[in-house]
């Protein structure tokens, strides 16, 4: 980038082109006040208190270029007088609390500290009053500015547009955009506005204007959802006092949600598991871990000599490390000698693994978020960032909101699709169809880039051919989608400079959910849009913290860590020579598999680290017969959840905010997990635990600390060799492929050749097959499961915090015609039955859904949501089918609404 020379008092410094002067100044080593000002937001120049002289004239240096040859005065006596009386002139009108702390205080108060303005200044009498009604952000009216920081926050970064200024002269004052109190609006409390507020009109409850006095600072890793957000968090006598956005975070930038922000009070739950439980005569009983251990291993070695080392199974988690999942599928491997291991990621991205891996070669999206953002056209298809992942929401909706094109396909008016050039709104079930029509457009339309498919892609002849089944008309017929649209969608991607293909459950969750992510991949291969510098390529976003590292980790029944398969003898020899023990060849059971072979009764012995299965995976009441069919079920969890309440053994463990190792965020970058906090009573660390299994049964596993851990994971798997904890430390992020510690990361895929044998993409002619599921006239109504902006997967942390306040039911969304067809009333209780189990739920009336179509979240076991989804799964990953469920709707009895005529 271009920069230009700025002389700043005497010193001459060269900010980039398109700077201001404030960023002029700073380089010369001065800091100006600036109290309407924040490096994330468009600058303001309302404050009036970085004045500075430039070319004779006395001007705002943040909202001042800085042009080639400026002279700027900024020391001058004059200038500090006049950046003196704008700070005193804010002062005034403030009560005298504003200036608490002095230098330990809010950013108003430390100025005034430093120009010396006392704090009897602060001559306001207030009275403008409070509004404390939101659990996160309270509003002290008399301590408001009026510097539109937090409103240009949740505008510029959030994207929310919860905020407005109201009031006239000395009475403007910050409210929520809708009226009312701040609890009932709009605000999904990602704590931007609180983070940005100078003078402590928003703050957190309970923490202090200038933050915890003496707070240790940890910089660690979410351990919510899949973006990876840098957190920083502040403790005091071991508890959390605050947790805050890292301003260096890579993914995150200084931003957060609420649920990385806020929702920490799940640590101090008083249901938190602080010891061992047994089951004796039917109970369970807190026991030592001496005695748990010694179960365990027992009832290890029983299940093994009655039906050998498959009798045995277990269930990563992707809420664990890389380092705790590595860990436990070597456990599997030496310890118990099978392949039996699998990890949540078959639940929701195992299609997007077996497609990608097909197509292209590795098992990762093909380009950094970093690029995606700077694509000119987004395809966002069976995704939901604004709610699911809300930080890389709020980046996407940014870079619409000045100019990039949109186009979402969902069978819901999810939020981005309200800014969308062209939304798409298939079918459940019809993404195969839908993805043919936009392929077979891009072809007749000459959109295609040949070159690229020549040089670089093989199976063109047989896509073709499959594509002149799909013609825009018949793919209308098929899904629904209008062909017109659908040949929009076609040319808005084609055309494009840069286009990027971003996808999320709604593509994976189905029968055919590999095929899924084939043809849609087949979009960005047409296209030329991988592995060049003509787009970025198809990228899913990961729903859990580690749900890519777990897979990376080889917590797979068929695949050791970094992607060797269990049957290549290269890849087993590999492991072998670092473990000093021999690989079982034969892949292990899935997840379904393993389910069906405990009701079999072949499989005697179950281990679960962190997963909560009779509330999250399909056809639960199935999952619990298998439970309750095992002769062992040992069960490491935070809470007496529903699964742990099945098991025989439970193992109290450590969260995320108290362990230390690494997480693989859904762009492939390895990031520091560190504790900032001790495990409550006897919890342990999930890596602490699986040593201890291993020493029950006298089995070193090595490995003695989680660095160790993942440079042996280096050593078994190519593809994190030049990743360690050392490194991280010192860089914050390395993306795989690293094999080396010299290699920066390949963080874009492809630029040379495809990871396939023969180093060519592959296209999908993969034929568009129905769902498992349709409605019929028992059945009628289209069930379509997913996330919720406060709530994370099962619940069992969110709704143990105050986010409960924000969202408290499990609630059906039922467009107003399906509503007054089946006698529901908005807010009461409604029954849905499918051909497996019934679940009752508060309808939701919302012109999100069309007819015919209901969406709900599964974040309350207790709604027994899934009970109700069914065992059909894609047919090459077990992955479940959540998204197409055939349902009845039925008032609950005394509630019904009048039926339309």
């Amino acid at each position: 980038m271009e920069s230009v020379l700025v002389e700043v008092d005497g010193v001459t410094v060269r900010p980039a082109q398109g700077d201001s002067l404030l960023a002029a100044v700073r380089l010369a080593g001065v800091e100006l006040p600036t109290l309407c000002h924040d490096d994330r937001l468009t600058p303001a120049g309302s404050c009036r208190a970085c004045l500075v002289r430039s070319g004779g004239d006395i001007v705002a240096a943040c909202v001042s270029p800085a042009v080639d040859g400026a002279v700027v005065e900024v020391a001058a006596g004059e200038l500090q007088a006049l950046r003196r009386e704008a700070v005193q002139v804010i002062v005034a009108a403030l009560p005298p609390r504003a200036l608490d702390g002095g230098v330990d205080g809010r950013e108003l108060a430390r100025v005034c500290h430093e120009m010396g303005i006392a704090p009897q200044t602060a001559q306001g009498h207030g009275g403008r009053g409070r509004d404390d009604s939101h659990p996160y952000v309270h509003l002290d009216r008399d301590l408001c500015i009026a510097c539109g920081r937090c409103v240009r926050m949740c505008n510029e970064v959030q994207g929310t547009f919860a905020l407005t200024l109201t009031g006239r002269g000395a009475d403007t004052v910050v409210a929520p955009g809708t009226g009312g109190p701040w609890a009932e609006s709009d605000c999904v409390a990602c704590g931007g506005c609180v983070d940005t507020c100078p003078t402590g009109a928003l703050t957190e409850p309970g923490l202090p204007l200038g933050g915890p006095a003496a707070a240790e600072r940890t910089v660690t890793t979410c351990g919510y959802c899949g973006v990876g957000c840098s957190l920083e968090v502040l403790t005091r006598d071991d508890q959390v006092a605050a947790v805050l956005p890292d301003h260096n975070g890579p993914v995150n930038r200084g931003h957060a949600c609420v649920k990385g922000r806020f929702a920490h009070g799940f640590l101090g739950s008083p249901e938190r598991l602080t010891r061992p439980l047994l089951r004796r005569d039917g109970r369970l009983e807190p026991v030592t871990w001496k005695e748990a251990l010694e179960y365990i291993a027992r009832g290890l070695r029983d299940a093994v000599a009655a039906g050998g080392p498959d009798a045995v199974a277990a269930i990563s988690s992707a809420r664990a490390t890389n380092e705790e999942n590595y860990l436990a599928q070597k456990f599997m491997r030496v310890a118990i000698g099978t392949n039996n291991i699998d990890n949540c990621s078959r639940l929701c991205h195992a299609p997007s693994s077996a497609g990608l891996i097909a197509a292209f070669g590795l098992s990762g999206g093909t380009d950094t978020f970093d690029d995606v953002e700077t694509a000119d056209c987004l395809l966002v298809v069976g995704a939901n960032p604004v709610e699911a992942h809300p930080v890389v929401g709020a980046r996407l909706l940014q870079k619409v909101l000045r100019g990039t094109r949109l186009i979402v396909a969902d069978p819901r008016t999810v939020g981005l699709a309200r800014y969308a050039d062209v939304h798409l709104r298939p079918r459940p079930g019809t993404n195969v169809a839908l993805f043919h029509g936009l392929a077979h457009t891009l072809w007749a339309e000459g959109l295609a880039d040949e070159e690229f498919l020549r040089r670089r892609a093989d199976g063109l002849p047989e896509l073709l051919d499959l594509l002149t089944g799909y013609p825009p008309d018949r793919v209308e017929a098929l899904t629904g989608v209008p062909a017109e649209d659908l040949v929009a969608v076609a040319r808005l991607y084609g055309r494009a400079e840069r286009p990027a293909i971003i996808y999320g459950l709604g593509v994976t969750e189905h029968l055919h959910g590999t095929d899924g992510v084939r043809a849609l991949a087949n979009l960005a291969i047409l296209r030329g849009a991988v592995g060049t510098e003509r787009g970025f390529g198809i990228n899913p976003l990961r729903g859990q913290n580690n749900v890519q590292g777990a897979s990376d980790m080889g917590a797979l029944p068929d695949i050791l860590p970094g992607y060797g398969k269990v049957t290549d003898p290269l890849a087993r020899a590999r492991a072998e020579h670092v473990w000093g023990a021999p690989v079982p060849t034969r892949p292990g059971m899935r997840i379904p598999e393993m389910f069906a072979a405990a009701r079999a009764g072949t499989l005697k012995a179950l281990w679960i680290m962190g997963e909560d299965v009779c509330a999250t995976d399909p056809d639960g009441t199935r999952v619990a017969e298998a439970l309750d069919a095992c002769s062992l079920v040992v069960c490491q969890e935070l809470f007496l959840s529903q699964t742990a309440q099945r098991a025989h053994v439970v193992l109290p463990v450590a969260s995320w905010l108290e362990k230390d190792g690494t997480f693989v965020n859904f762009d492939r970058r390895f990031q520091r997990v560190r504790p900032a906090l001790t495990p409550p009573g006897e919890a342990k660390t999930d890596f602490a635990i699986v040593h201890a299994m291993a020493s029950a049964l006298d089995v070193d596993l090595g490995c003695r600390t989680p660095a160790e851990a993942l440079a042996e994971c280096g050593r078994v798997a190519p593809l994190f060799a030049g990743v360690s904890h050392e490194r991280l430390d010192r860089e914050g992020a390395v993306a795989w492929p690293c094999p080396d510690s010299d290699c920066p990361g390949e963080a874009k895929l492809y630029k040379e050749r495809f990871a396939t044998p023969d180093g060519r993409a592959k296209l999908a002619a993969c034929p568009y097959l129905p769902p498992g599921e349709s409605p019929d006239d028992h059945y009628p109504v289209i069930l379509v499961t997913g996330r919720r902006w406060a709530h994370y997967n099962s619940g069992g942390m969110t709704r143990r915090t105050d986010n409960i306040r924000l969202d408290g039911t499990d609630r059906l969304d039922v467009h107003p015609a399906d509503a007054a067809r089946y006698g529901l009333r908005d807010g009461h209780p409604v029954t849905v039955e499918s051909r497996r189990g019934r679940a009752t739920l508060t309808v939701k009336l919302s012109d999100e859904m069309v007819p015919g179509q209901v969406f709900c979240a599964f974040h309350f076991p207790s709604s027994g949501v899934n009970i109700l989804t069914s065992a059909h799964a894609d047919t090459i990953t077990s992955c479940p089918e959540y998204k197409v469920t055939a349902v009845r709707l039925a008032p609950v009895p005394g509630t019904a609404a009048k039926r339309s005529q």
